[in-house]
């Protein structure tokens, strides 16, 4: 009989019913909100943490501490709570009702920096904190997952493979950006194994992980103000998209009236980069995205009309709209590796993060 943590992964694909017609590409949605903690950070916290185990870096016992608002942070105090640690939480103000609900009822404990960092937002200042805060903290570990490349090797080696695996016909796969997981595990493992298989990133304007002007956003799930070191190979990835706050809470939005899929916003903009590309393809294509997580996440903001006529977005919901809108969107990159790169290669050590190796033969 397995346990809580065996059922990670090995999530379904759907096909999208409504939103393309039949002269275009099938869209096909990967659940990753069917894991158990509801979201794709399930595989990459399960597979640094069963590392840390496995290496000696945590033992029994032992202080998890990661600087996150959201879904890696649910994931890890889920497994804290089934594997016996201690979870610190560091997030920001930004922490919505619902995520710190879920961290309590795990029983992480929350500590909020309400310091911005440079950039406006408060990735540098949790970060930084959450680092000071593992060195005082004896048997405690830091899965860091800005920096810890075994966030992308999770995507690459079940994510990505599952995908190649459960689609006959795939023709593009699209993936948003934070910390670089999803996108750069998934980008490494498709041009080995089907390299005619077009990768295309997602990011929200106001966020310079590709770049540009840095701004407030609303979509969370997304953005940096950085390129992340999960995506160091830029090269992989064949098209960038950014997307607005509009068009993310609108796709979520319409995805749950005309499909029956509730899922959260930064799913929103995939699907709203998706659609752009099933619209350009052929019938039996397959254009798929992820399913990041829970759409009940949202209940109180997404889904919710007088949030967002409060904060000035749209509260439609129609398909028709969403096809408009994916008719407008021109890539902001064809060549990222070129064109938007933004790394700070010393960000890590300036921030005072832990030191991750990984040499190329261990991500197979």
């Amino acid at each position: 009989m397995p346990e809580i943590l065996d059922v990670i992964g090995r999530t379904p694909v759907v096909r999208l019913r409504n939103l393309t017609t039949p002269d275009e590409a099938q869209l096909i949605a990967k659940l990753e909100n069917a894991n158990p903690a509801g979201s794709l950070k399930d595989r990459p916290a399960w597979h640094i943490i069963e590392h840390a185990e496995r290496t000696g870096r945590l033992r029994p016992g032992g202080t998890i501490i990661e600087s996150s608002s959201g879904n890696f942070s649910i994931a890890l105090a889920m497994i804290g709570a089934s594997r016996g640690y201690r979870v610190v939480a560091v997030v920001d103000p930004k922490l919505t009702a619902t995520n710190r609900g879920l961290l309590e009822a795990f029983g992480a404990e929350i500590i909020v920096v309400d310091e911005p960092d440079d950039s406006g937002s408060f990735h540098k200042t949790r970060i930084e904190l959450a680092n000071r805060l593992h060195r005082q903290t004896p048997g405690s570990f830091r899965p860091d997952q800005c920096f810890n490349p075994l966030n992308g090797q999770a995507h690459y080696r079940t994510t990505a493979r599952e995908l190649l695996a459960q689609t006959r016909h795939l023709a593009a796969v699209v993936c948003t950006v934070s910390t670089g997981g999803q996108l750069g595990g998934i980008a490494r493992a498709v041009k080995e194994r089907a390299p005619h298989v077009k990768v295309i990133g997602v990011d929200v304007h106001g966020s310079t992980v590709f770049g540009g002007r840095p701004h407030a956003y609303l979509t969370p799930g997304v953005g940096l103000s950085w390129t992340p070191a999960n995506l160091a190979d830029l090269s992989l990835v064949d098209e960038v998209y950014m997307v607005t706050d509009q068009d993310a809470f609108r796709a979520c939005r319409t995805l749950v009236r005309s499909e029956g899929l509730l899922a959260g916003v930064s799913t929103g903009a995939a699907l709203t980069v998706a659609l752009t590309e099933a619209m350009q393809g052929k019938p039996r294509q397959q254009v798929a995205f992820l399913a990041a997580d829970r759409g009940e996440r949202y209940l109180a903001t997404a889904f919710n009309d007088d949030w967002l006529k409060d904060h000035g977005l749209t509260t439609a919901a129609d398909p028709e709209g969403l096809r408009r809108r994916a008719r407008q969107l021109v890539p902001h990159s064809t060549r990222p590796a070129d064109e938007c790169a933004n790394h700070l290669p010393d960000l890590a050590a300036e921030l005072g993060s832990p030191t991750f190796v990984l040499a190329r033969s261990e991500w197979r």
